[in-house]
């Protein structure tokens, strides 16, 4: 069997025309139940390496073939069909940013099941560097460049001419026609770990964080901030600056839902992690100044470089906390997820740190009661809220219990 675009299921393949393509499958470790994934249509979530198996679609730009992967979509109907998150909040993206959304071309009224002409792509060939600062402070770092930005016209998130009132999540996660680099990532995205373009599947590296108290994991794929696009290993898209709008979090007329990160938490990997790798266990930590502490933050992502993999495995990441999921329990909570997240850098204030607050945090309602008694503030000492930087990072699953919610709004809300 091969997977064909054109369905999207397994087509089988006429034993006269051998496969064409490369397949540079991640090694195969613990799976994730089934019943733990929330993005339905990812194939397997493996817990040995901290990646996803996702359908791959064919597409081109200009000639240029492409590779992509789909994940949201702003329509229930068809995230039902297609086993895709449904993030009603998308269909927001094009209000006043036009930028924002790329109208791709196809004779199918749903993205995926017919060749894809798209109008932009991303750039994989640049070159990721990343220079912490000196102990004891790697954050900020002292120079970084991105290793991916998006071209002209590119943007993840895309509408389908002839349907336009349904928005997608479709990042592009490789460029030609094959062998592919997954190693240096000169033509494909920095968290992509494997490529097969016969069984037409992605290896994407995913983010360990948390969401409602729970452990969760989601891909990430791009960010509007040139720096949260280095650290993280994704495409720099700045046009996603414009994405309506900062502070969007609760507000059904945004595009945004709200993920917070700190500048000055502890730092340090799990202990003892079990088989599914880090959750909450002692010694997990997050943050800026935590993931620049690690020298795996100046490495490239790739299945050679099995430290890396290990230590990302105990909480090596940023490890942000989500605002909501897929699966609260409230419907208004549900319609509030979005993958375009509205990034909040805490700082914890010296009081705070000194009290031994700035210990890891897993629930957002944490983060801003903590924010209301003044513990923890923007960067400057400015009341804690959007930084604008937008990040597009999909959830994926869970390892142990579904976040459920509720979403506490924020004092005066």
């Amino acid at each position: 069997m091969v997977w064909s675009t054109a369905t999207g299921f397994g087509a089988p393949a006429s034993a006269a025309d051998p496969p064409q393509g490369f397949s540079q499958n991640a090694p195969i470790g613990l799976t994730l139940e089934r019943n733990k994934e929330i993005l339905a249509s990812a194939l397997r979530v493996d817990l040995t390496r901290d990646y996803a198996t996702l359908p791959l679609h064919r597409g081109t730009v200009q000639g240029l073939t492409v590779w992509y992967v789909i994940t949201d979509v702003s329509d229930q109907r068809i995230a039902r069909q297609l086993g895709l998150n449904f993030a009603p909040k998308l269909v927001n993206a094009p209000r006043d940013c036009p930028a924002c959304v790329q109208e791709v071309t196809t004779s199918s009224p749903v993205l995926g099941r017919a060749p894809v002409e798209f109008q932009g792509t991303p750039d994989f060939s640049p070159t990721r560097t990343v220079i912490p600062g000196p102990d004891p402070t790697p954050f900020p770092p002292q120079a970084f460049t991105v290793g991916a930005e998006g071209g002209a016209n590119y943007s993840p998130y895309v509408r389908v001419i002839g349907n336009e009132s349904v928005i997608y999540n479709a990042p592009i996660v490789a460029t030609g026609d094959g062998p592919f680099d997954v190693t240096t990532h000169t033509d494909t995205h920095d968290r992509l770990l494997g490529i097969d373009t016969i069984r037409m599947t992605a290896d994407a590296l995913y983010v360990r964080a948390f969401a409602n108290g729970e452990p969760v994991f989601y891909l990430s794929f791009e960010s509007s901030d040139a720096f949260t696009s280095t650290l993280e290993r994704i495409t720099f898209v700045p046009a996603l600056h414009d994405l309506p709008f900062q502070n969007g979090g609760g507000d059904p007329d945004s595009a945004r839902a709200s993920i917070f990160t700190f500048v000055n938490a502890q730092t340090g990997l799990e202990l003892r992690p079990g088989p599914r790798g880090a959750t909450d266990g002692p010694g997990r930590s997050q943050g800026l100044t935590h993931a620049l502490s690690f020298d795996i933050a100046t490495r490239d992502a790739s299945v050679s470089d099995p430290a890396l993999l290990d230590a990302l495995r105990r909480g090596a990441d940023v490890s942000n906390i989500l605002d909501v999921a897929p699966t609260n329990l409230l419907a208004r909570d549900r319609r509030e997820y979005s993958p375009a997240w509205d990034l909040n850098v805490g700082v914890y204030t010296d009081e705070a740190v000194a009290l031994g607050l700035n210990d890891l945090k897993t629930d957002a309602n944490t983060v801003r009661m903590l924010a209301a008694q003044g513990y923890i503030t923007a960067p400057g000492g400015l009341p804690l809220g959007s930084s604008n930087t937008e990040i597009n990072c999909p959830v994926l699953g869970f390892p142990n219990a579904p976040p459920l919610g509720p979403r506490i709004p924020p004092p005066g809300d």
